[in-house]
């Protein structure tokens, strides 16, 4: 007998029933930028349709993010000033904590408010800690200003923090930080396998990075998956909620080790690079962009990834319908 598996294929409505994987816009969560003191939005040159906000339209971009669906917001800040300790990340009058406020007065519980937690927007160095008199990234001092900015955070109404400068314990500092200023629902989405990826470069642009040399003593390095394992392991018994997976498509391995591993939801960041790649061979004609930009989405989810962070968010659920 011939076996014959395109039998399930012959039509688009057997795919849809028999197909394993599906895309949701509640799978999705939208990275936004908000810039202090702007007051019109500035186009990100290296991320085509991507801007940073004003306070005015992130919150309609946060009611348009409720009206299509999709399941949450992440917001980084893009600050005036900055200094060595990153002091806008933990002020309440900083650009972050103040968007904060504003989205979720806006959304309420109707979307996921979401807040990143790192200090790389807010220091005149650019990295995602306080140094030390030697010029090297402090872990213990930064663990300190972490929990600050996740209480900060949190106050301003944040749904969820999410560290993402790859100190050692940190899931387990912001935790203790914010159940010791009574905010023991706020969720903690751990970056728990955060690379150190080429693929970061039209973020930096986006945050408008100060960044001199690297992130290799700290973030990841891209040989490595034990590694990873073990990160998601220390930040699950720290008490991480959700676990997160950066990049996505350049990791697909890992997200798939980490969704077998992990007793918490994963997630993974489909980040700027990636993004801005499909955009740029679209807009050359060179592929489609919907079906590249849906088939990279269902490609994340079918490794394991229950939630996605993707600058598609708000496009994908339009033409997901």
């Amino acid at each position: 007998m011939i076996e014959r598996p395109r039998r399930l294929r012959q039509n688009p409505a057997l795919r849809a029933l028999v197909a394993e994987t599906r895309l949701h816009p509640k799978d999705l969560v939208l990275p936004a930028f908000v810039a202090e003191g702007a007051d019109s939005v500035r186009p990100i040159p290296s991320m085509p349709g991507v801007v940073q906000h004003t306070l005015d339209t992130l919150v309609a971009e946060a009611r348009r993010a409720v009206d299509l669906g999709i399941g949450g917001i992440m917001l980084f800040g893009v600050p005036t000033t900055k200094d060595a300790r990153g002091s806008g990340g933990t002020e309440p009058s900083g650009i972050l904590n103040v968007a904060l406020e504003r989205v979720r007065a806006e959304v309420g519980d109707e979307l996921v408010v979401m807040a990143d937690t790192c200090l790389d927007e807010f220091t005149d160095h650019g990295h995602c800690g306080v140094l030390d008199d030697r010029g090297r990234v402090d872990n213990d001092a930064t663990l300190e200003i972490y929990g600050e900015m996740a209480v900060a955070q949190a106050r301003a109404g944040a749904h969820v923090v999410g560290p993402s400068g790859m100190m050692d314990g940190q899931v387990a500092a912001i935790r203790e930080a914010l159940d010791a200023a009574g905010f023991t629902d706020t969720v903690v989405l751990a970056y728990a396998a955060k690379y150190a990826s080429a693929f970061y470069g039209p973020f930096r642009d986006a945050v408008q990075s100060s960044l001199e040399g690297d992130r290799r003593t700290y973030q990841q390095d891209p040989a490595n998956v034990v590694e990873s394992l073990r990160e998601i392991d220390l930040d699950l018994a720290e008490g991480a909620d959700l676990v997160m997976v950066k990049p996505a498509m350049s990791y697909l391995d890992v997200v798939s080790a980490a969704a077998e591993r992990s007793s918490v939801p994963v997630a993974a960041y489909q980040v700027s690079g990636e993004y801005s790649m499909v955009c740029a061979a679209a807009a050359n004609g060179w592929i489609d962009r919907r079906a590249a930009a849906l088939e990279s989405l269902l490609s994340i989810r079918r490794a394991g990834a229950q939630v996605v962070l993707t600058y598609f968010a708000l496009e994908a659920a339009d033409w997901l319908g």
